[in-house]
């Protein structure tokens, strides 16, 4: 499939890499910024990769989404735009005939994401995007394990991802504290997502969220220096609760002072997993059983030594049993690609990003509200991957 990248900032490097090297059955054709000099610093990194001795194309430079649309040789635009970008950049693709794979979120509303969703379906065309970590070797092993039973029948989950923000390193974090960022937006999707991939389909959300700080001083450069006027919340915590009837707590924030930005853990009548980032495509995964318990000490947790005390003692590491343990980002935009060849259903579409993107802004709506909010968006979990292909060949 003919693939042109629209918005070249800091995500594109490894779908450039992964584009090139890893996953051959997708061509980029293109690549689009509104600031030339990315773009060029696009073809730079491709021409870099054929020097080595990589074989890809060398991608043109498209001037503008227009013209990217009017060249009929376009399959695909992959569209990793600014989130409150989406909407535009999808919309217009769509009416254009073009298949489209975009960033996290779909949109930054349910009004925008569910004009997209029924476009792409008056128009017969495929609209998925990231993100597609759920498809890496962490979380289907993960979901292998609870599919077969190891921790019994799930009781429910605790998500969190606590962290000071990205204006200390991200080059141009601003957009991060306007529509369509903060933290349950931003870094929200990850988790969530791989939560409806273990536990399924969610049914309601309630939550409780604010914005602890009014302003933001960069201290990444180039814009040391610079202040953020924050409009969104930046402290986001509630529950979901799911059509099986487990429940999951889950916790984002950009305002916390933390040594450890992930944690996501999933409990069932017969033990405990330990799920690895989710941001992430590979490990590791830790298992906690209770004839793991029996093995311990039977002492009242209180009298155990401080230095003794350590976050996951007794747990076993599980092995990672598919493949896709590296970054592998624009996986789910391979898997996109090979569905519309062979017409097959794909696992990073737009039924997911709808599910996910509708519990995302249920905590806010939850917050405003003071009260639970029932999902209206339903979603069934597609296939698991598959082992025993070539790497970078989707099954």
């Amino acid at each position: 499939m003919n693939v042109v990248m629209v918005g070249v900032g800091a995500i594109s490097g490894i779908y450039l890499k992964n584009i090139t090297e890893t996953f051959r059955e997708i061509r980029l054709v293109g690549l689009c910024d509104l600031i030339p000099e990315r773009a060029e610093k696009g073809l730079a990194f491709v021409r870099e990769q054929i020097a080595k001795g990589i074989k890809c194309e060398e991608p043109v430079i498209y001037p503008s989404l227009d013209d990217v649309l009017n060249d009929p040789d376009v399959d695909v635009v992959l569209n990793l735009t600014r989130p409150y970008e989406h909407y535009e950049v999808t919309k217009k693709s769509l009416l254009k005939g073009k298949h489209v794979y975009s960033e996290k979120p779909l949109a930054v509303d349910m009004e925008e994401a569910g004009e997209l969703y029924a476009l792409a379906r008056e128009k017969g065309l495929y609209l998925g995007g990231a993100p597609d970590t759920f498809m890496g070797a962490g979380i289907q092993t993960c979901r292998w394990l609870v599919d077969s039973g190891a921790i019994g029948e799930v009781i429910g989950a605790n998500c969190a991802m606590i962290c000071r923000g990205h204006e200390t390193w991200h080059p141009d974090p601003e957009f991060y504290y306007k529509r369509g960022g903060g933290p349950m937006l931003d870094m929200g999707p990850y988790y969530v997502t791989a939560l409806v991939q273990l536990l399924g389909e969610a049914k309601g959300v309630m939550g409780m969220t604010k914005r602890s700080f009014d302003q933001r001083l960069i201290t990444s450069q180039p814009h040391s220096g610079e202040i953020i006027n924050v409009d969104v919340d930046t402290y986001l915590t509630g529950s979901i609760e799911f059509t099986s009837g487990a429940i999951a707590q889950m916790f984002t924030t950009f305002d916390v002072h933390y040594s450890s930005q992930a944690k996501f853990e999933v409990y069932g009548t017969e033990g405990t997993l330990v799920v690895p980032d989710p941001n992430t495509f590979g490990g590791p995964i830790l298992l906690y059983r209770k004839e793991d318990q029996a093995r311990g000490p039977m002492v009242d947790p209180a009298l155990i030594k401080a230095e003794e005390i350590t976050p996951y003692r007794g747990f076993r590491q599980m092995p990672l049993m598919f493949d896709y343990r590296e970054n592998s980002r624009a996986l789910g935009l391979a898997d996109m690609c090979k569905a519309i060849e062979t017409k097959r259903g794909f696992r990073a579409n737009s039924d997911l990003q709808m599910h996910v993107l509708e519990i995302l802004t249920s905590f806010t709506e939850s917050s405003r509200q003071k009260k639970y909010i029932e999902l209206k968006t339903r979603y069934t979990r597609g296939e698991p991957m598959r082992n025993g292909g070539v790497h970078g060949i989707l099954d």
